[in-house]
């Protein structure tokens, strides 16, 4: 109840704050059952994305090794592709984590603001490329157990994977402490590579519902809404574990490769 109390009562810090005298709040990102995220910038101007722990999760053991996990996890991920993460401190009692920023636009905002529509062929040529960049992650025993839309920015020709605050290591497979049954969730959040198969084949249904107009008022799965090749739906059913799902990503990489060659624009 009192962590219900510090969850509900905690507050923000409002923008112009400066941290340790040297980080002004600029904007606030993103507020997470985890966490509060903020764009700040230094004395210079320089962005960065700082992370507060939240404070019920500061009482909660799980709670602070899992902040520190992400911390670890990013230092960890020497790529161009992930943020980096520049030190970890405390400010009045609270913990935080400061990272690079990375700009780009989600998909979300691409589909919504931008009105983008990704046809079969763009879209697994979308997924291509960020499963090149998830193999970084699960060559080093790590499930981002997060790979949803908003996690996944895109700028330029270049695609960054952020946010690894659900991340963890193979090492830590066991259930979940919080796990309510929830199917979808549980398969979200499995510590296991098909778990990110998992989240990246709902990141490939919202690419192909962009370019789809519905012609019926009739209830339909996407199997009988979309008009995807063989090999298309082939993939998504094993990545939704409808099929025999991929357990790493090789074949998976593979199959989306082979299929991307029987495509035409």
């Amino acid at each position: 109840m009192y962590s219900k109390y510090l969850q509900v009562s905690e507050r923000p810090f409002r923008r112009s704050k400066l941290i340790l005298d040297e980080y002004e709040i600029v904007d606030m990102l993103g507020k997470g059952s985890y966490g509060l995220t903020y764009l700040v910038k230094d004395r210079r101007g320089h962005p960065y994305v700082l992370k507060q722990l939240r404070k019920y999760k500061q009482y909660d053991e799980s709670g602070r090794l899992s902040f520190q996990r992400e911390a670890e996890i990013m230092k960890r991920l020497n790529n161009d592709a992930f943020p980096s993460c520049y030190r970890q401190f405390e400010y009045l009692n609270k913990c935080f984590i400061l990272m690079e920023f990375k700009k780009g636009l989600t998909f979300e905002q691409l589909i919504f603001d931008k009105k983008c529509k990704f046809s079969e062929k763009e879209t697994f040529t979308h997924l291509i490329h960020i499963l090149k960049i998830v193999n970084e992650i699960h060559q080093q025993d790590i499930v981002h157990r997060d790979l949803r839309i908003p996690n996944i920015l895109f700028n330029d020709g270049h695609y960054y994977i952020i946010d690894f605050g659900l991340a963890k290591f193979l090492k830590d497979n066991r259930e979940d402490e919080h796990n309510d049954g929830n199917i979808a969730k549980r398969l979200f959040r499995e510590v296991a590579f098909k778990s990110d198969f998992y989240a990246l084949g709902h990141f490939v249904l919202f690419l192909l519902y962009s370019s789809y107009t519905p012609v019926s008022r009739k209830n339909k799965t996407w199997e009988e809404e979309l008009s995807i090749s063989t090999e298309g739906k082939s993939i998504l059913r094993k990545m939704l574990q409808l099929s025999k799902p991929y357990e790493t990503i090789e074949p998976l990489i593979s199959d989306v490769q082979d299929c991307l060659q029987n495509l035409v624009d």
